[in-house]
């Protein structure tokens, strides 16, 4: 038997999120709705120079694995931070989710990762990431139990940025396959999909990786072409489930022949978007290892991703199982 429907490999980070104007965006160089990678210089300028914050641990796969817990499901996460102030905020916030957090923190430096989200009044977030300690994280902190004991381990794109994390993800899929799971990736970012394009596809023509997740934009940036068509009918051979969302056209989930349309949930509100792709991911996933219709995991994705742009950050303050369950979802 599994110990864990998912889990989840990626970058332990603390968000710090501030609303903002379109004018401060353009002021400080920030490049709108994507993630932007600074050094510790830049992150502490930006800390000074934004508003009022709510900070929150975060982080992609982070955020997933919170998602899958909140929904019921059993949920690990690997994900490094030093044992400084912010590390011990994001360890104690992801295990009070319900997450199972067992990573050895760094001692001393570089300090835990902090990324700066500025909201516009549109919702739409740009992050100015600061990794930090996430760049040790290696094939040491790979553990063999939660591994073997996952149904699907997921990881997130943006964890293909540190080098040595790289080792621990292709081990995590070897052991995880081994023990008969499956593995899954999020493309994370256009930017994310061009620095690693090729890598990306290499890891699903290898069957490295089973199941992909990625937004539109990200799948168009990793066959590159303009053709959505073109694109959807490319990864539908290159891997065995994908799931494209396509923001206020819900999503789309192949797999082989099998196509299912997925409706977006309605919100009279977005208030902030982050954590939007993070939690459709953590829906799909707690349906998909329970035995759920490509169907039903996508409308369970997509009323994750509707209860996470209702309000500030990325971890939702109610149990989405009992929000899922009143919405006849559960």
């Amino acid at each position: 038997m599994s110990k864990f429907d998912v889990l989840c490999v990626g970058n332990a980070i603390v968000d710090i999120i501030a609303r903002c104007d379109e004018a401060f965006l353009t002021e400080n160089g920030i490049i709108r709705g994507a993630m932007n990678l600074i050094d510790v210089e830049r992150s502490t300028l930006l800390y000074q120079r934004m508003g009022p914050a709510i900070e929150t641990s975060g982080g992609s796969a982070g955020n997933t694995a919170a998602g899958v817990a909140s929904l019921g499901g059993k949920a690990a996460f690997f994900g490094k931070v030093c044992n400084d102030q912010l590390g011990e905020i994001y360890t104690h916030d992801i295990r009070a989710q319900g997450v199972a957090f067992d990573t050895r923190p760094l001692e001393g430096h570089p300090p835990t990762a902090r990324s700066m989200i500025f909201v516009t009044p549109d919702g739409e977030r740009s992050m100015n990431t600061y990794l930090g300690a996430c760049v040790e994280l290696g094939p040491e902190d790979v553990e063999e139990g939660k591994a073997q004991g996952a149904k699907v381990s997921y990881f997130e794109g943006y964890l293909w940025d540190p080098p040595r994390a790289k080792e621990a993800i292709r081990q995590t899929a070897d052991i995880t396959h081994a023990a008969g799971g499956e593995m899954a990736m999020s493309l994370s970012d256009p930017f994310c999909v061009d620095r690693y394009r090729d890598e990306f596809l290499e890891l699903m023509r290898s069957g490295r990786v089973d199941i992909v997740f990625a937004n539109q934009h990200e799948l168009l940036a990793l066959y590159q072409t303009s053709s959505f068509n073109d694109a959807v009918e490319a990864i539908r051979q290159d891997c065995s489930v994908a799931a494209i969302t396509m923001s206020e056209k819900g999503s789309l989930v192949v797999r082989g022949e099998e196509t299912a349309r997925v409706d977006v949930v309605p919100v009279e509100q977005v208030v902030d978007t982050t954590g939007a792709g993070d939690l459709y991911a953590a829906g799909f996933l707690f349906g998909y290892t329970n035995g759920r219709s490509l169907a039903d995991c996508g409308n369970l994705g997509s009323f994750a991703a509707a209860q996470v742009i209702k309000q500030v950050g990325p971890r939702l303050q109610f149990s989405l199982k009992e929000a899922a369950q009143q919405a006849g979802l559960l």
